[in-house]
This record gives C-alpha cells, sequence and structure tokens, in this order.
C-alpha cells in the first residue's frame, strides 16, 4: 500500500441560520500575493517556504499565515504546471477539512436539540452496520471500530487501476462493513473513512437538508468561504493547481483523479490558500460553535485511546495523549487546532495557535522526488518553529 493514496492523519447550512456571537461573515475577496518588498517575519517564512520547496523536490507552495487575526504574508513558490507559476488564488483538494465543517455542523444541531451526540446511528441510519452500537459522537471522534476501506487490498489495487472510477458511498461502506470491527465501539480510537462517509449521510437525515447545502450555509456561507466548494465531479474551478503523484510507479498528473472516495458527498471540497487560512482560524477559535460545543470538539473523549489490540495495530489505533489527540472532525498538537489531507499528489495543512493567535494555511505539490508523506505539514512545521518556538506544531508520538 503506498500511504500517499490515502488521507493520512498525523496522530493521522442551515436555512437563515442564526450564528454565535461574534461569528461575523468576512467579505469576499481576491486571495493575491502579499504586494511590495517582504520584509521581517514574513521573509522569514518565505525563507524557509524556499529552502522547503528545494529540500523537499516540491513543484509548487502556496501559503498564507495570519498573526492577530491579519495577513503576514501571503505567497506562491514554483509552478502549476510547466511553464504556469503557482498563484495564490490557484484551487486545490481540501480533502479531510471538509470533517472539520461536518463535525461543527453536528456540534450546531446538537445545541439545537436535534440530535444528541450519543444517540445511535439508527435512529437516522437504520441500515447502516452496527447502527445500534455506533454513536454519533463515535463517527465524529472516529472511536466506531469500523474498519478503514482505505486499508483494504482490494479498495487499492482497484483504485490504482481506475483512479477515475465514481465510488458511491454504499460501495465504499459496504467495504467497511465486510471487516470485523476492530473493537467495541467507543472503546478505542482508529481513523477510518467509513465514519465520516456515515456521518455525512446522517447529517442528512438530521437536517432534512443535502449535505452540500448544509455545509455551504453552516459554514462556508458565515466564514466568507467564497472560494470554497463541493462537486460531485473530479471538476476543480480554475485556476487549478495542478497535482502530480507517483502512486502508481510512474510520475503522473493525478490532479482530476476521483476524490468521490475520500469522504462524504457534499463534503469533498476543493478551496483556496485565503479560504483554507480563514477556515483555519474559524476551527480554531470555536467561531461558529458555543463554549461548551467547541470543548467537546477539542475533546469528545478520544483523550487516553488508542490502544493497539489483535484487530486493530499500532499503525492503525494511534495514540491519542492530551497534547496529541482527534477530537471531533479535528486534530490538536501542543496547542494547535488542525487538518491535514493528503492524497492524489495533493498536500495541505491548516493550522491554528489560540494562544498565539498564529494562523499557518499551506497547499503543495509533488516533484518526481518529493519523500513520502504530507509535505505541506513539514512547510508548516518549519513555520511554526520560527514563529512560536515554545509550540511545536509537530508531532512526537505519532508518525
Amino acid at each position: 500500500m503506498r500511504r500517499t493514496r490515502t488521507v493520512l492523519l498525523c496522530i493521522a447550512g442551515l436555512v437563515a441560520a442564526t450564528l454565535p456571537a461574534g461569528a461575523a461573515a468576512a467579505a469576499p475577496r481576491d486571495c493575491v500575493r502579499t504586494p511590495g518588498p517582504v520584509q521581517g517575519q514574513a521573509r522569514e517564512v518565505l525563507d524557509i517556504a524556499e529552502r522547503a520547496k528545494r529540500e523537499l523536490g516540491l513543484n509548487s507552495v502556496i501559503l498564507r499565515v495570519s498573526s492577530e487575526g491579519k495577513e503576514l504574508v501571503t505567497a506562491s513558490l514554483g509552478e502549476s504546471v510547466t511553464g504556469v507559476p503557482a498563484d495564490p488564488a490557484m484551487h486545490f483538494r481540501s480533502g479531510s477539512v471538509g470533517i472539520a465543517y461536518m463535525t461543527t455542523v453536528l456540534l450546531q444541531l446538537v445545541d439545537e436539540g436535534k440530535a444528541g451526540l450519543d444517540d445511535p446511528i439508527a435512529r437516522w441510519l437504520p441500515d447502516a452496520p452496527h447502527a445500534s452500537e455506533i454513536t454519533l459522537r463515535m463517527l465524529g471522534s472516529s472511536t466506531s471500530g469500523l474498519h478503514d476501506y482505505v486499508t483494504d487490498p482490494k479498495f487499492l489495487a482497484e483504485l490504482e487501476a481506475a483512479p477515475f472510477k465514481q465510488w458511491p458511498p454504499a460501495e465504499v461502506i459496504g467495504i467497511a462493513a465486510a471487516h470485523p470491527l476492530w473493537y467495541e465501539p467507543g472503546t478505542n480510537f482508529s481513523y477510518s473513512h467509513a465514519n465520516f462517509q456515515l456521518l455525512g449521510a446522517a447529517l442528512e437525515k438530521i437536517s432534512g437538508i443535502p449535505l452540500e447545502r448544509l455545509l455551504r450555509e453552516r459554514v462556508m456561507d458565515p466564514l466568507g468561504l467564497s472560494d470554497t466548494s463541493s462537486s460531485t465531479t473530479p471538476e476543480i474551478p480554475v485556476p487549478v493547481q495542478h497535482s502530480f503523484t507517483s502512486d502508481r510507479g510512474i510520475y503522473e498528473e493525478s490532479s482530476y483523479w476521483n476524490p468521490s472516495w475520500t469522504t462524504a458527498p457534499g463534503a469533498v471540497l476543493t478551496s483556496d490558500i485565503c479560504d483554507l487560512e480563514r477556515s483555519g482560524r474559524a476551527m480554531g477559535t470555536g467561531e461558529l460553535l458555543s463554549p461548551q460545543a467547541f470543548k467537546t470538539q477539542l475533546d469528545p473523549g478520544t483523550v487516553g485511546l488508542g490502544r493497539p489490540t489483535a484487530g486493530c495495530p499500532a499503525t492503525v489505533c494511534l495514540k491519542n495523549t492530551a497534547a496529541e489527540h482527534f477530537g471531533l472532525g479535528v486534530i490538536v498538537v501542543n496547542g494547535w487546532i488542525l487538518q491535514n489531507p493528503s492524497f492524489s499528489g495533493y498536500a495541505a495543512m491548516q493550522a491554528y495557535l489560540p494562544a498565539e493567535r498564529l494562523s499557518i494555511a499551506v497547499s503543495v505539490t509533488k516533484g518526481p522526488k518529493t519523500p513520502e508523506g504530507n509535505q505541506a505539514q513539514t512547510v508548516a512545521e518549519r513555520i511554526a518553529a520560527a514563529l512560536a518556538p515554545d509550540h511545536s506544531l509537530k508531532p512526537e508520538h505519532h508518525p
């Protein structure tokens, strides 16, 4: 199995919605690089990115950093495709960022009394695997015990042979359901894409609203994320930050490989770097949530979970500690709140540090010699080390 093919984690709308106090919508904007000479901390960030691009053999690096809610630097390096310079306005796949949006909406619906986190999903999805044992909380915190279909050899073989295939949710959930549970639901942690396929379906049932519209009305529109969208096809809005990968043994373009397998329909997102940075700030401050809901999102009970079992090896049941753990659709690392999508040649990172009010967003694409793993995270870690040396963004206990 080639790790770059999966969405790896390193530990790995309501109509007329009423927003919590302080959740003001941002005005539409154009995403452009910082004008004029770049100096001071902005120059330091850009130097770090330039060195990382060279050392990691990246095709392109697009980044945006803000401090105290104000832009520090927005920049792009390298090329999208030969002869076409990368640009901050380019769109890319933002993958698991959609999971943070889904769990945010889940917590909103819980606050409104439309569901309870500990309600069995059988209430809305009676035909789902283990529906009477698995709760909404378990889906959002990835503690259901459901097998991760992206570790299934037959799935991986078909994905490699047919990267443009449209994967219906029922098919990928069926692959997960064909395997025994890794552990009794709620007793351990293991990342599984099946959890978020089911969560998207549950949110539609709870709200009576299609997931794409639900996320638009409750997350994207309130935050002013005008360049973030979901599509039922592999289309990416222009301009595009093109991706390349060696997943299939040859270095080839993978921009339009079908991402339908990655998460629930309606949450398969593309974005630009300005929206990614804005999103990271919102997820990192709980802007769209009540204080209690935000506290739950940061730790829904996963700290201490992640013990390897006979059915769930250490590479899957990754240890959650107080400093480094998977929350409800977000990852917490030494005070940073983040998401880090990586698949089909794309890699990105949104991270926010409340203690310093520092926000980092990075999107990268691979060159033919780029190492395995999420190199957007590597770039972000180096920026964090320079700007917030007392708060490492690099996990210690996870690959």
